[in-house]
């Protein structure tokens, strides 16, 4: 009697598991390698999550490929469905560290770190701060990058504000994401002396600063005095708690934070609150990183953008000081 198809196929299981064991372990270490050889910058002056993670991820994609190797085929069975289980996790992290890539930052940026005789750059693993050469006026910008953004593409767009008098601080986030680094304005003030605060964002980090803005009046803190958004807007209703001057900057080529979207958060920040919109910007060019999937066609050019973005930023400080 011809073999039944159940029998012939069951060998071919095991198999088929280590090769695919295979396959996601040799993903790991491609992953690892593409997003230090296109990323390294970013990589090496992010927040060290990032390298955690990476170096952990090379390290299991190598075991796991070697022990595939080593080890016979696990036969069908309880422990064999474990490790399909394990494997398919596997594979879910890996194409995770690839998204987690951060949007590296580009020319002028990356000439806005270099430190002159108008203002000091210094860097930690969690931060970096452009302090004006004379000390300042007392008044600070803690800022926020957007999701999985190099924190340094912001140099360029944030720096006139030091060059103004205001000490400038940018978070480096935990993988880049502003919702793991909502401790981070706290730490800001600990380390930064300053007389007033102003916090500000990029999308996604627009969003937590105002949280951070907000909770710091709710602490019984001295509150920040202004919030500042580029390309953002709150989460939720502060029209009635935030005490905060604001300051709102898009784009109208912007497509992540449409011109709709910032139109429809003027009822929930307070009145008062001033809107400067900066004809043909997208949402990429409130950072020097390179082109975002999703955002809109700008019509004008980054070099117009960036100093329309710091003229408006310059102006609300200047004016919360005076």
């Amino acid at each position: 009697m011809p073999n039944s198809p159940e029998p012939a196929a069951a060998p071919l299981a095991p198999a088929r598991l280590r090769v695919a064991t295979l396959v996601v372990a040799g993903a790991a270490v491609a992953v690892v390698a593409w997003a230090c050889l296109s990323a390294w910058g970013a990589v090496v002056h992010g927040h060290p999550a990032y390298v955690v993670l990476l170096a952990l991820t090379l390290v299991g994609g190598v075991v796991v490929g070697v022990r595939a190797l080593r080890r016979p085929p696990a036969r069908p069975g309880w422990r064999w469905v474990l490790r399909v289980v394990l494997l398919v996790l596997a594979a879910a992290w890996v194409v995770l560290i690839a998204w987690l890539r951060p949007f590296v930052a580009v020319e002028p940026a990356l000439a806005a770190m270099r430190p002159d005789d108008a203002v000091a750059v210094s860097e930690r693993a969690t931060r970096y701060v452009l302090t004006p050469a004379d000390g300042g006026d007392g008044t600070a910008v803690f800022f926020q990058p957007g999701a999985r953004v190099d924190a340094r593409a912001y140099a360029a767009v944030l720096r006139p504000l030091a060059e103004a008098g205001h000490t400038v601080v940018v978070a480096k986030q935990p993988l880049g994401i502003a919702f793991l680094a909502v401790g981070a304005f706290d730490d800001a003030r600990d380390a930064v002396p300053a007389d007033r605060w102003v916090v500000g964002g990029h999308s996604l980090g627009g969003t937590v600063a105002a949280m951070e803005a907000d909770a710091a009046g709710d602490a019984g803190e001295p509150p920040a005095a202004g919030l500042l958004f580029f390309a953002s807007y709150p989460a939720g209703d502060l029209s009635g708690s935030l005490t905060a001057a604001v300051e709102s900057v898009s784009g109208t080529e912007d497509g992540l934070s449409t011109p709709a979207t910032i139109d429809a958060s003027r009822a929930d920040l307070p009145a008062g609150s001033t809107f400067t919109v900066v004809d043909g910007a997208a949402h990429a060019q409130f950072g020097d990183y390179g082109p975002q999937p999703g955002d809109g066609t700008p019509t004008i050019s980054d070099d117009d953008a960036r100093h329309q973005i710091s003229a408006a930023a310059v102006a609300f400080v200047d004016g919360l000081v005076g």
